[in-house]
């Protein structure tokens, strides 16, 4: 497995897990989502089929693969950075030892991903996410 798919796999487990923490702490309240509960977890199907198609699309060497990979990449971010926000700020929710590693899992492997992901991308491997087919010999 390329390390590009194995970040992907865990950046989509520990980002997935956070979410059902984020049931357990209530998160559509700490962000003033309407809708409750229920709305929250029917939110969350579209979110799940998105990460595993992502990780189907990658396995296939799709672009759409590499774009679902840097969405993980700033999902990620963007998550450990807003609820970093909330805890600075006092709030309770996200501040158990198993939320804290989650959080703290998420931006370590965001990162690393990030790195993958941008090492891939310089210089010629720019050209594309699937390889060049061989020219036809003369």
């Amino acid at each position: 497995m390329r390390a590009r798919d194995a970040l992907y796999l865990a950046n989509a487990s520990v980002l997935l897990t956070h979410q059902i923490d984020a049931a357990y702490w209530h998160e559509w309240e700490l962000f003033g989502l309407p809708g409750g509960a229920p709305f929250f977890v029917l939110t969350n199907v579209p979110t799940v089929w998105v990460v595993v198609w992502g990780a189907y699309a990658l396995a296939l060497d799709r672009t759409a693969g590499i774009v679902m990979s840097w969405a993980l990449v700033a999902s990620g971010l963007i998550a450990f950075g807003l609820h970093s926000f909330f805890l600075a700020r006092g709030h309770a929710a996200f501040d158990a030892p198993v939320s804290l590693a989650l959080l703290g899992a998420t931006l370590v492997i965001s990162v690393a991903q990030g790195a993958v992901l941008a090492r891939r991308f310089r210089g010629s491997d720019a050209r594309s996410v699937r390889p060049a087919a061989a020219p036809a010999p003369r």
